[in-house]
């Protein structure tokens, strides 16, 4: 299902996708994977790139990922973690023999770096009238990202003796042939972990936190959701209650690990804006003069990563773009947890 609620005419799967040297910092204040904007930035440029041969639209992008290795390292006698920076000349190279002759050494670039293997189901608006011609349409569209970038990373086949081909899979009408048609498509995603958004879990987190402290942020929510946090139990009372009689290490308390609800973290959906929408031309030295332009900030919520055989429909899975100018909110959403909410109210009503 799409942003206006319709269903998808078909979904193309890209499996298996290497991606080397992706941009592992996904915010401000966030790394690792990356956020789900370059995805679906990523599936815009496709589209742009195959409109010129097919008349195709795409409404939508599920993540999944099967493999992921930061490029860090850890430094001598320490616990934490470094990028695996590199030195790249920024100086123009009709300066370069200046620098050269006088030694100074190229600046380090610093940015974070991770190689990951994704694939990708995206939803398409319209259907083909031959299952040959949708064939070809996977085939150049797989052939047409390996010249692309994704997360700033370049996209190489896969290394498999026989690799996964790209396929095309037109979507049915009928609610029951679309869950037999899923349960298919979640097992060729496996092994691998979803990625999907919890805002509910954000909300519940942040109601606990207000009950204990009123000027609680949705802020601290979410680190607290993202953090190990420890919590001292008392031992129970000798059953005679006499305290004199027993052991005198009574009053020490075990101190136990809180457990968390899935595998959650920190997620930028977004964009909002801190300044007025400025007129195309008006602001200087931004990317084209043709486009409004306004100054933003990230957004974020709390993502969680599911395998997907824990997925009952592909409105779980999708993710979509939305833009709301007026309100300044520029965000991307995923379904999953009105799914949940839908699912849960069925339940009880017997249906």
């Amino acid at each position: 299902m799409n942003e206006s609620g319709r269903q998808p005419a078909g979904l193309l799967v890209l499996p298996r996708l290497k991606v080397q040297n992706a941009n592992a910092i996904s915010s401000p204040l966030t790394w690792g994977f990356p956020p789900p904007s370059a995805f679906l930035g990523f599936a815009h440029a496709l589209e742009r790139r195959l409109s010129a041969r097919h008349e195709q639209r795409f409404d939508g992008v599920g993540i999944v990922c099967h493999d992921f290795e930061p490029q860090t390292f850890r430094p001598n006698r320490r616990q934490h973690l470094i990028f695996t920076q590199t030195r790249n000349p920024v100086y123009l190279k009709r300066d370069a023999a200046k620098f050269i002759a006088d030694g100074t050494p190229p600046a380090i670039v610093e940015e974070g770096r991770a190689h990951l293997e994704v694939s990708l189901v995206i939803a398409l608006r319209h259907s083909f009238t031959e299952d040959l011609e949708g064939e070809d349409f996977a085939m150049d569209a797989y052939r047409t990202a390996l010249g692309m970038r994704l997360a700033g990373g370049s996209v190489l086949p896969a290394s498999r003796p026989r690799p996964l081909k790209p396929f095309w899979c037109p979507w049915p009408d009928a609610a029951a042939d679309r869950r037999k048609d899923f349960m298919r498509l979640r097992r060729r995603l496996l092994p691998g972990f979803a990625l999907v958004h919890r805002p509910d879990l954000l909300a519940e987190r942040l109601g606990s936190l207000r009950e204990k402290d009123a000027s609680a942020t949705a802020l601290d929510a979410l680190l607290d959701l993202n953090r190990l946090n420890h919590y001292p139990v008392a031992p129970e009372p000798p059953a005679d209650g006499d305290l004199a009689t027993a052991d005198p290490t009574h009053e020490k308390a075990e101190w136990q690990i809180e457990p968390r609800p899935g595998w959650l973290v920190p997620l930028p959906i977004g964009y909002a804006g801190i300044s007025p929408l400025y007129a195309s031309g008006e602001v200087a030295a931004t990317r084209d003069d043709t486009t409004p332009f306004r100054f933003v900030e990230s957004l974020y919520s709390l993502g969680q990563w599911i395998g997907p055989h824990r997925l009952t429909c592909l409105e779980q899975l999708l993710w979509h773009t939305t833009a709301d100018s007026e309100a300044g909110l520029y965000r991307c959403l995923n379904r999953y947890a009105e799914t949940l909410s839908d699912t849960a109210s069925a339940t009880s009503q017997g249906v």
